[in-house]
């Protein structure tokens, strides 16, 4: 579970609006609204990210998308695993038909 935001995103988002227009350094925006700089500061890399200024940072988009990826894939090796298992499983069965 996800824990509760500290910051209102409504404020955050008017910080973002700051930075952009006014030009004004991240830091002083951030103590203009009362909210730590370095909050501040990760919402608008990921901002940037999320609208392509940023080709550095995964979006929002491209970050499920390797959430998913990673469970699926996660699935997948657990499934090999079960089914080399069943394998070994039954190749031990098969030889002790062929010894009798």
């Amino acid at each position: 579970m996800a824990r509760p935001r500290k910051y209102p995103p409504e404020v955050l988002d008017r910080g973002v609006r700051l930075v952009f227009e006014s030009g004004r350094p991240i830091a002083h925006v951030a103590r203009d609204l009362g909210v730590p700089s370095e909050t501040l500061r990760k919402y608008v890399r990921q901002v940037e990210a999320n609208e392509g200024l940023r080709p550095d940072l995964p979006s929002a988009a491209e970050r499920e998308e390797i959430k998913q990826l990673r469970k699926e894939n996660y699935e997948l090796r657990r499934a090999n695993e079960i089914l080399k298992a069943a394998s070994v499983f039954f190749a031990t069965e098969l030889d002790q038909d062929r010894t009798k």
